[in-house]
C-alpha cells in the first residue's frame, strides 16, 4: 500500500508540473508563432503563412530602434554603477564590525519591501522642483538608488561567504585593501556580482511604470514603454507585430543570461581552486 501510495504522489506531482509548465510555455509559443503569422490573432494557432515582415518593421522602424538603445542605455548604466557601488558598499559591512550594522541591515531590508506606488509621487514632485523630469540620466540615478538596498543586501551575503583569510594574505604579500578588493575579492565574487547585475539589468528593462512616469517626450521613452504604441484605440492591436517586438524585447535578457554563464563558472572553479 505505502509503495502504491508513493507512486500515486509521484504521478500527481508530474502532473501538476506538467500543467504549470504547459501554462509557462503558452504565451512563449503564442509569441513565437504570432511574430512570424500574417494573419495573427490573440488565440494561440499555427501560421498559416510564414513571414518576417513583422520583424522587418520593427527593425525599420527609427523610433523603435532608438527606444531600444535608450533602454539598453538606462539598464545597463544602471547595472554597472550597482555592481560598483553595492561591492563599495558591501565591504565594510561584511568585514568590519560597525557599531550600528545590525541597525543598518534592517533598515536595507526594509527599504527592500517598499513598493514604487508609494514613492512615485513624492518623487516626481521631487523630479519637477529640481527640474530632472524627462532627463534620462536623472532617470538612470533614481533607478539606481531604488535598486540599491536589495543589491547591497544581496552582494554582502555574497561577500560573507570569500574567506577573510584570502585577503589577509594579499596583505602580507604587500597589496593595498583596494588591490585585495579588485585581485582577491571581487573573482571570487563573479556569481554574486552577475546575479546582482542581472536582477538589476532585468528589473530596469522591464520596467514600465517609472519611465512612463518620468520621462514626457515621447522620443526618449525606453523600449519597455514603447511597446504600449501597438495598443490602439478602441481594442485595436497588432498582434503580429507586437509579437515580433515581444521577441526581439526579450533578447537582451537571453543574451545576458547565456553570457553569463560561462563567467559565473569561472568565478566557481577560481573560488575552489584558491581554496584548495
Amino acid at each position: 500500500m505505502a509503495k502504491k501510495s508513493y507512486k500515486m504522489e509521484t504521478i500527481i506531482h508530474y502532473v501538476l508540473l506538467s500543467l504549470l509548465g504547459i501554462l509557462f510555455l503558452m504565451p512563449l509559443l503564442w509569441m513565437i508563432f504570432a511574430s512570424i503569422d500574417t494573419g495573427a490573432i490573440q488565440a494561440l494557432k499555427m501560421p498559416t503563412a510564414f513571414t518576417l515582415a513583422n520583424f522587418q518593421s520593427i527593425i525599420t522602424d527609427p523610433a523603435l530602434i532608438r527606444s531600444f538603445g535608450i533602454g539598453l542605455a538606462i539598464s545597463g548604466g544602471q547595472s554597472i554603477l550597482i555592481v560598483i557601488l553595492c561591492v563599495l558598499a558591501a565591504y565594510p559591512l561584511s568585514r568590519y564590525s560597525l557599531k550600528y550594522k545590525k541597525s543598518f541591515m534592517m533598515t536595507i531590508l526594509f527599504m527592500t519591501s517598499l513598493p514604487m506606488t508609494a514613492v512615485i509621487v513624492p518623487v516626481f514632485q521631487m523630479f519637477l522642483y529640481l527640474k530632472f523630469q524627462d532627463s534620462l540620466i536623472a532617470l538612470t540615478f533614481f533607478l539606481t538608488a531604488s535598486s540599491l538596498p536589495y543589491g547591497i543586501w544581496m552582494m554582502k551575503n555574497f561577500m560573507d561567504s570569500v574567506p577573510l583569510d584570502l585577503e589577509e594574505s594579499a596583505w602580507v604579500d604587500g597589496a593595498s585593501v583596494w588591490q585585495g578588493i579588485r585581485k582577491v575579492v571581487t573573482p571570487l565574487m563573479l556569481p554574486g556580482i552577475f546575479t546582482v547585475g542581472i536582477f538589476t539589468f532585468t528589473g530596469s528593462w522591464g520596467n514600465f511604470f517609472v519611465p512612463y512616469i518620468l520621462i514626457q517626450s515621447p522620443e526618449k521613452m525606453p523600449a519597455s514603454v514603447s511597446i504600449f504604441q501597438f495598443f490602439g484605440n478602441f481594442g485595436m492591436v497588432n498582434y503580429g507585430r507586437l509579437a515580433a517586438f515581444s521577441v526581439l524585447y526579450s533578447l537582451p535578457v537571453v543574451i545576458l543570461y547565456g553570457l553569463s554563464q560561462s563567467f559565473m563558472s569561472k568565478g566557481f572553479s577560481m573560488g575552489g581552486a584558491t581554496k584548495g
